[in-house]
């Protein structure tokens, strides 16, 4: 069925972006896998071909134009591509938001450029170690010293940790005030006393640098802080929807990708003299997932009409979430067992989309939390009457 959801400058966007997967990344993904991080260098191409802080006003270098559906087209087509590792998602559409909405004009100015042209690559610090996003129990604080923070600390599972020149950390300035005492900084690389552990190893996504982040006495200028300090909770909470959506957007994306491989298989391979497309258990099962595909992409397709009109709530983004990320694993571990032994090969791109489809149902927020999330939205107890 015909998407509604884009006009012609969003599929133009497509077709740039789609380009550039295909010249610049999926080239170099097996490389890349291998070494646990993309080259630095594929940073500056995406800016330099607009791929990176859409929504940046023009006097920053960006195009000006707060559409979050631009965020989706540059997103999917990372992954019908096939491209791996490029963190530009993390970058575009969990990092941009606060570095866009929350800052003062000095601040954009100081750090916007560079996160458009490529030369200042974003990640989030929030998970923690013993605690992960339980942000009741974070213990990274910002103590104010005249005109600085003092910031101690540590944060893990950052995405895009390892290149991060900018990091949107936060950390409690006043620890005694739960979850009304955090506040947002940004740490710049180079600080003294911000380190970066051992790049973290990981089931999937092997060439996304994930890293754990070290703050030993980093002194954080004042005018680092981002948003209201003491309200960096809030400001996490405003942007959580988008990021859950994304979360959506990637499932359905990569469920595509693998309804297109494994097309490709089932013509192509014969099993007891016959190829496996005219069994009549493949068709059952390729028409089961082509119908799941279809259904995840209108419901997602939706969602996002919302979030653009600003109508989608909270609860309706966990439950896009949890759903199109479970729906992920399952068609994407359905297509890979039409591939028999071969799905199970690395250099067979079924077994990457296997592997790297895991963790989907914990980013964001793990699916149980977004399931309680909306149980809670439902009022099953009466206690919101």
């Amino acid at each position: 069925m015909r998407r509604l959801l884009f006009d012609d400058s969003h599929e133009a966007l497509r077709d740039l972006a789609r380009a550039f997967y295909l010249n610049e990344c999926v080239p170099h993904s097996a490389r890349w896998e291998k070494q646990g991080v993309v080259d630095r260098a594929v940073w500056l191409k995406a800016g330099a071909a607009g791929l990176l802080g859409p929504e940046v006003p023009a006097e920053y270098g960006g195009a000006g134009v707060d559409d979050f559906r631009y965020k989706v087209v540059v997103t999917e087509e990372m992954y019908r591509t096939g491209a791996v590792g490029v963190g530009f998602v993390t970058h575009n559409n969990v990092v941009g938001p606060y570095l866009n909405r929350l800052t003062t004009a000095e601040q954009k100015k100081r750090w916007l450029p560079g996160f458009v042209d490529g030369t200042a690559i974003g990640a989030l610090a929030i998970s923690e170690p013993g605690a992960g996003s339980d942000m009741a129990r974070m213990r990274t604080t910002a103590r104010r010293d005249g005109d600085h923070f003092v910031v101690n600390g540590s944060k893990t599972f950052i995405t895009n940790g390892e290149l991060a020149d900018l990091v949107v950390v936060a950390a409690k300035t006043d620890p005694e005030a739960g979850h009304r005492g955090i506040s947002l900084f940004v740490l710049e690389s180079g600080m003294p006393g911000f380190t970066r552990g051992n790049r973290l190893s990981k089931v999937g996504q092997r060439s996304r640098d994930t890293a754990e982040l070290f703050f030993q006495d980093v002194r954080v200028p004042a005018d680092n802080l981002i948003g209201t300090a003491g309200r960096g909770f809030y400001h996490l909470l405003e942007n959580l929807p988008e990021e859950r959506m994304t979360a959506a957007v990637i499932g359905v994306a990569a469920m595509e990708r693998a309804l297109e491989l494994t097309t490709r298989q089932v013509r192509e391979r014969e099993i007891f003299g016959t190829r496996l497309g005219a069994m009549q258990a493949t068709r059952f099962t390729m028409a089961e997932l082509h119908t799941d595909i279809a259904a995840a992409r209108a419901y997602v397709d939706r969602a996002l009409q919302a979030l653009v009109d600003g109508e989608l709530t909270a609860a309706e983004a966990a439950a896009v979430k949890y759903w199109a990320t479970d729906l992920q694993f399952s068609v994407v571990d359905r297509c890979l067992q039409l591939f028999g032994g071969y799905g199970y090969i690395d250099e067979y791109e079924i077994s990457r989309l296997w592997r790297d489809s895991r963790v989907q149902r914990i980013y964001a927020g793990s699916n149980e939390v977004m399931k309680d999330i909306v149980g809670r939205a439902m009022d099953l107890d009466g206690s919101l009457r």
